[in-house]
């Protein structure tokens, strides 16, 4: 099949083809669906519930697999949870179970369990537990646990558990567990762990830094945390240890083990009384 020239055919079908499958759907028409050749294969139109071709639907219901081209109108049903999509799905708010391929939705696709691929919505590409591939959303790109690869959001990336790869955000990336890999955020990032290169307009946080990182206003350690590596902003204020360098005009850290503070104000509390507060630079004395 030759997916350009048929992508291009539904284009100029798609105003009448929407009518039709929207009124079938409101007449209750797609609890069955119109197969050709059969009902394996070939061209579908309706709630077909295994199937393999180009295929069209209003609504998904209790699908069990799409291998190809799966169009659909609106979001699935909540009894559309196990469902495989395997090929390339559209449609405003394309969705399945386990998505594999290109999702691509003028609102955004959104999958129940796992979406891996080309992820794009417009307004944002979502997944209940993992993403994995190329996820840009104009809005925001999401998953509930692990997101890993180049993700893109217009305002924000986030993760439950672990986000990782090339992350860009205009706002703020975040994740419940780790942060990993190369981050670049208009205002803010942070997660419990940070590892790789963060830069940020505003703030880099977390309890534990490890690799480089660069802020327009602060990065923050929290209590009993760490830095590893280089943190550079205006301010530098780990609340924990620095193995490491830090430059900025202020520089504070409860315990520096190895490295050194350059700025105009270096703080180590842990150093010795008079070697505590710095002007230029500053290190562990003790």
């Amino acid at each position: 099949m030759n997916i350009p020239a048929a992508l291009r055919k539904c284009r100029k079908a798609m105003p009448g083809l929407i009518l039709v499958l929207a009124i079938l759907h409101s007449h209750g028409v797609f609890a069955q669906s119109l197969d050709i050749p059969t009902g394996k294969w070939g061209i579908s139109f309706g709630n077909s519930k295994d199937f393999t071709g180009l295929r069209f639907n209003f609504r998904d219901s209790r699908v069990s697999r799409v291998t190809g081209i799966n169009v659909t109108l609106w979001n699935p049903r909540k009894d559309n949870k196990d469902s495989v999509i395997k090929g390339i799905s559209l449609g405003l708010i394309p969705g399945g179970g386990e998505m594999t391929g290109l999702q691509l939705g003028l609102l955004g696709p959104g999958a129940e369990k796992s979406m891996t691929g080309v992820n794009i919505g417009l307004i944002g590409a979502g997944s209940g537990e993992d993403m994995t591939g190329i996820n840009i959303g104009g809005v925001g790109v999401g998953a509930g646990n692990n997101m890993t690869g180049l993700n893109i959001g217009g305002i924000g990336v986030g993760s439950g558990k672990i986000l990782k790869g090339i992350t860009i955000a205009g706002i703020g990336a975040g994740a419940g567990e780790k942060l990993l890999g190369l981050i670049v955020t208009g205002v803010g990032a942070g997660a419990p762990e940070v590892r790789g290169i963060a830069v940020s307009g505003a703030v880099v946080g977390a309890r534990h830094l490890t690799g480089a990182f660069f802020a327009g206003g602060v990065v923050f350690i929290d209590r009993s945390g760490s830095l590893s590596g280089l943190a550079a902003s205006p301010v530098n204020y780990v609340r924990g240890t620095v193995n490491g360098l830090c430059i900025g005009i202020v520089n504070y850290a409860w315990k520096l083990e190895k490295g050194l503070q350059i700025g105009i104000v270096n703080i180590i509390r842990d150093n010795p009384k008079g070697l505590k507060v710095l002007p230029v630079f500053n290190t562990r004395f003790n």
